[in-house]
């Protein structure tokens, strides 16, 4: 939560520069509170899990977030037909609202070219509409690279390898606010088969890249402000959703390497720890506090276009 303090005290200064959340009195004296809303573009398979991973992180604040939860047409194979009744809405039921804050997850059709996701042009749609209607936007693995092509053309790449473990990642943009308070090294997980063209990502100005990983490879990706954020891992993955999916894999019959830095002592057997934890509740949070909570107008309909 911020600190309130004068405007022309010198200490406000000194607290901008060091990326302390500080609110001068003008502005609390005629700020009123409201719940946060957030929007959640879920393309994960595994709907309630997905839900459940988003929800516990979003909600791990002092913040109150209204959550809503967004669908594209197209039938899951893994989620009741009940369930996505009772608690989704579709882009026409959400496109004349706004939001503080959006959620786009993964897919798992990163292999197949974007053109030929069958959901494709509505999730064009869905970001084009997030320019106006959506005062930040945090995109998750398929779901920024999906994001970068969109909006800045970026390609994603294949890799020799499928990209599967946790892997250690630093912060290389220090003045960064969604990563106050990291370690100087992180750890987060990944599951996939292709990467961002990076040549392309640093020819494009208005992005600045937050934090990678030397095995991993760009991790964090931000346009000036905020509003729109790409993370290219599953920092919200629960301690055993690799596990799942390497058994998952294993049983297919499907050629799986066991995940990198994951099980103690590369022993399959052995229950996995999470190391990610505090460093996803910590992104998540950082987000919501500095890029939605202290940055959107009261008025929704006030929102800015980018």
């Amino acid at each position: 939560m911020p600190v309130k303090i004068p405007a022309d005290l010198p200490a406000a200064k000194i607290l901008r520069e060091e990326n302390i959340f500080i609110m001068d009195e003008k502005r609390a004296e005629t700020q009123d509170i409201r719940p946060l809303r957030i929007l959640v573009l879920n393309l994960m398979p595994t709907k309630i899990v997905t839900e459940t991973q988003l929800a516990r992180l979003l909600g791990n604040t002092p913040l109150q977030i209204d959550l809503e939860l967004l669908t594209v047409h197209r039938t899951p194979k893994n989620t009741a037909k009940e369930h996505m009744i009772a608690f989704y809405k579709t882009f026409d039921d959400v496109k004349d609202s706004y939001f503080d804050g959006m959620v786009i997850t993964g897919a798992p059709v990163e292999q197949m070219p974007f053109e030929e996701v069958d959901y494709w042009q509505e999730l064009c749609r869905i970001m084009e509409w997030s320019r106006s209607h959506v005062y930040s936007t945090f995109h998750i693995c398929w779901g920024a690279q999906a994001g970068l092509y969109y909006h800045y053309g970026i390609q994603k790449l294949p890799l020799e390898k499928k990209l599967f473990g946790i892997f250690p990642h630093r912060v290389t943009h220090k003045g960064s606010i969604l990563f106050r308070g990291f370690d100087d090294v992180f750890w987060a997980p990944h599951s996939r088969h292709t990467t961002i063209d990076r040549a392309q990502l640093e020819k494009e100005t208005r992005l600045k890249i937050l934090a990678e990983s030397e095995e991993a490879g760009v991790y964090a990706i931000s346009t000036d402000g905020g509003r729109q954020i790409f993370i290219t891992g599953h920092a919200e993955y629960d301690p055993d959703t690799l596990a799942k999916e390497y058994f998952r894999d294993l049983d297919a019959g499907l050629s799986i390497e066991i995940p990198k830095n994951y099980f103690p002592n590369n022993d399959p057997t052995k229950a996995p720890l999470s190391t990610w934890r505090s460093g996803a509740n910590l992104l998540f949070s950082n987000w919501l506090n500095y890029f939605v909570y202290q940055a959107t107008p009261y008025q929704l309909d006030e929102i800015p276009s980018i």
